[in-house]
């Protein structure tokens, strides 16, 4: 969620019992807005907060013109002193998947693979160490992988220019309640995977600047999300129950929309089995 709405949106949020105190809230708006000036970024959002057992990671997200690109990433254990997190690769997501259990809030602490492949075993018969991963990596790659799977936007939001670049649509004046509570009306903000595979037929309605992303409503398995109206109406909400503690807002009519995430950085492998 913007940064610079970030009281306004946290209490569109807090119905699910989700949010920050206000000591916590009121730093981070002052924090933020020193991060986007020292890092001079065009945007910063404001991503969540992963809950180890001894200490929470902040997380903000730094856009450039490009709001498809890929964003810098940071985190503060206090709110008020920002980390530029490394850039994910593929490895990072590989070896955070092997890995189990709570985060501890230390982003020294170094983990131990539970399972090995051959090119680690290959490795530790070179090196007569034991492979590590350090948890820094490890939120890197939780949050990659959220984002992919859940970090949702409501369609027309973002325009795609023939250039192939994403920016914000300024005509875009938010969904209407009738559509709002649709699945079809939000977009995964990740590369498309479904839409490569539709027919030329299926394109046809398609508006190519907005259609350009995967919607919600073939998400798998079924029933992933819930969606909710709160303040009597006023607010559609989004939560995901595949990485519990996504929620997403949207102020039908308006262009107030964003998503947080409040939770232990752990997908929820029960899901298949609950609904």
């Amino acid at each position: 969620m913007e940064a610079s709405s970030l009281p306004a949106a946290l209490e569109l949020v807090s119905g699910g019992g989700l949010g920050l105190s206000p000591e916590k809230r009121a730093v981070l708006s002052s924090s933020l807005l020193l991060l986007q000036r020292d890092y001079r970024f065009e945007r910063v959002w404001f991503w969540g907060c992963i809950q180890g057992v001894r200490g929470a990671y902040y997380i903000a997200q730094g856009l450039g013109p490009d709001r498809a690109a890929p964003r810098s990433r940071l985190y503060s254990l206090n709110c008020v002193e920002w980390s530029l997190l490394p850039p994910v690769t593929k490895e990072m997501v590989t070896q955070a998947g092997q890995l189990k259990g709570r985060f501890q809030g230390d982003p020294s602490f170094e983990y131990e693979y539970t399972e090995r492949n051959a090119e680690d075993a290959e490795r530790l018969l070179e090196d007569g160490k034991e492979p590590m991963i350090k948890e820094e990596a490890r939120v890197v790659a939780t949050i990659e992988q959220i984002d992919k799977a859940v970090g949702i936007i409501p369609r027309g939001a973002f325009l795609k220019t023939p250039l192939g670049s994403v920016s914000e649509n300024r005509n875009f004046e938010g969904l209407s309640l009738m559509e709002a509570k649709k699945l079809s009306s939000y977009f995964h903000f990740t590369e498309p995977v479904n839409l490569k595979n539709k027919t030329l037929l299926e394109k046809a309605d398609l508006d190519p600047s907005i259609d350009f992303l995967d919607s919600l409503e073939h998400d798998i398995p079924q029933g992933s999300w819930t969606v909710q109206l709160d303040r009597g109406g006023a607010v559609v909400v989004l939560r995901s129950l595949l990485w519990l503690g996504l929620t997403f807002y949207h102020v039908p009519m308006t262009k107030q929309y964003g998503y947080v995430y409040f939770g232990t950085g752990e997908k929820n492998l029960d899901l298949p089995f609950m609904l």
